[in-house]
């Protein structure tokens, strides 16, 4: 046992760390969720399947090389409680944890080997300043410590605060994404495969309507991720 082990044990003896799910205290080598609460999470397995629901979402509507949604989102779930932790709690290591997570498994997909950039679905300036951080940027950063990818927040901006998709049909989700996000340079994504990132994919329109944004730069390709699809 060395010196910095020690220490680390009597950190956590007197300042205990407990998972943010089911309160217990975490042992060493645990992130925010222990493993138990962190294996109950049901995953969708997109990333290892050819063609899945996630990327039919997509087809006919705008070209995707691969659409992943990592986590399946139940109500009441360990990825539910994470998410609001990190959306609504300030708990920007939540998204860094998932995304770090979430990127060493993804590793084992090829087309996540040739990504160029990532890119998280940006807020309106006026919610990133009443919000404080993007939670999707907080993923993505996860996603980049470990693809060892740069993220990029400034060549797609949301230009229109849309309202709310809360309890929106999905029709009224793609009425409410038109036309409110575009591009500060195109040149700088010019000829990249991006990976497009969000926290939750719902129906899709949102991720659908960056998507199509982005390929209107020359050369582009647009994969998605999102940590979870309800």
């Amino acid at each position: 046992m060395t010196i910095r082990s020690i220490i680390d044990d009597v950190i956590h003896l007197l300042f205990p760390n407990n998972c943010l799910v089911c309160g217990e205290n975490l042992i060493r080598g645990e992130e925010l969720i222990c493993f138990s609460c962190l294996h109950k999470i049901p995953k969708t397995n997109n990333h290892l399947i050819t063609e899945t629901e996630t990327d039919k979402r997509f087809w006919g509507k705008v070209r995707i090389e691969k659409a992943v949604a990592f986590y399946t989102f139940q109500k009441g779930s360990s990825i539910q409680k994470l998410l609001h932790e990190l959306k609504y709690r300030g708990r920007k290591d939540v998204g860094q944890m998932l995304g770090k997570k979430i990127a060493i498994e993804l590793q084992q997909h090829a087309t996540y080997n040739t990504i160029d950039v990532i890119i998280p679905v940006p807020l309106h300036k006026k919610r990133l300043k009443k919000r404080g951080y993007n939670q999707s940027e907080c993923f993505a950063n996860g996603l980049s410590e470990v693809l060892n990818k740069p993220v990029d927040n400034t060549s797609l901006f949301r230009a229109i605060e849309n309202p709310t998709q809360t309890k929106k049909g999905v029709y009224e989700r793609f009425e409410n994404t038109q036309g409110i996000f575009e591009l500060a340079n195109p040149n700088a994504i010019k000829d990249k495969h991006i990976l497009l990132v969000d926290d939750v994919m719902t129906t899709g329109s949102t991720l659908e309507a960056c998507a199509q944004v982005l390929l209107k730069a020359e050369g582009t390709k647009v994969s998605i991720l999102t940590i979870a699809v309800a």
